[in-house]
């Protein structure tokens, strides 16, 4: 009887470290298919930032042929797309980095913020915005803009749907147990002040 009462425990305790084995290797998987398709969604984004960034050569070229254009835009827009290609190394893991996600997002932020201000300032030259190839450049650049807020927003999905995973118990104590593999993801955020509506004067 005794043989058998241990063996009945020994069994149990088998059964349950099979169970709790199991239920640790669903959960690890189920991460890491989160995990990648964040990795994935990010490499798009990456992707639209880089398409934006190919264009800007072109751009800046076609703008310096308008006389007198204001060389202080220029030199902006091509110190914004300097920085961005500073942060590029350091932000293919940036998804699962904040810092790092933070920094390319400003350098990006940066470089949207320039070629807006070229943009502007390219009203006062009309002769350049009836080129085609301004045209042209300028259509690209905004079809490219909605790709961007896009891509961005399916990104933040796919981190809101890791990180919900990551965060439920008992997914938060296995998580943890792997160090930062499985790191909580970084959101993009709106830039500073575009919470306030712009004002308007006549």
């Amino acid at each position: 009887m005794a043989n058998k009462a241990i063996f009945g425990i020994i069994g149990g305790l088998v059964l349950v470290a099979i169970i709790i084995g199991v239920s640790i290797s669903g959960t690890y998987n189920s991460l890491v298919q989160l995990d990648q398709a964040t990795q994935s969604q990010w490499a798009q984004v990456q992707n639209a930032y880089q398409r934006r960034a190919d264009l800007i050569p072109n751009l800046v070229a076609t703008v310096k042929g308008a006389a007198n254009f204001e060389q202080g835009t220029m030199i902006a827009v091509t110190q914004a797309r300097a920085r961005v290609g500073q942060e590029a190394p350091a932000s293919a893991g940036a998804a699962s980095d904040p810092a790092a996600f933070k920094r390319y997002q400003q350098a990006e932020d940066g470089l949207s913020s320039a070629i807006s201000r070229l943009l502007v300032v390219t009203e006062n030259y009309p002769d350049l915005k009836a080129t085609a190839n301004f045209r042209d450049l300028q259509a690209q650049l905004e079809g490219t803009e909605n790709r961007i807020t896009v891509e961005r927003q399916r990104f933040n999905d796919a981190a809101q749907s890791f990180n919900t995973k990551r965060q439920t118990f008992p997914t938060v104590l296995i998580a943890g147990f792997f160090g930062n593999t499985f790191a909580v993801k970084p959101y993009f955020q709106a830039q500073p002040g575009t919470e306030k509506a712009p004002e308007v004067k006549f």
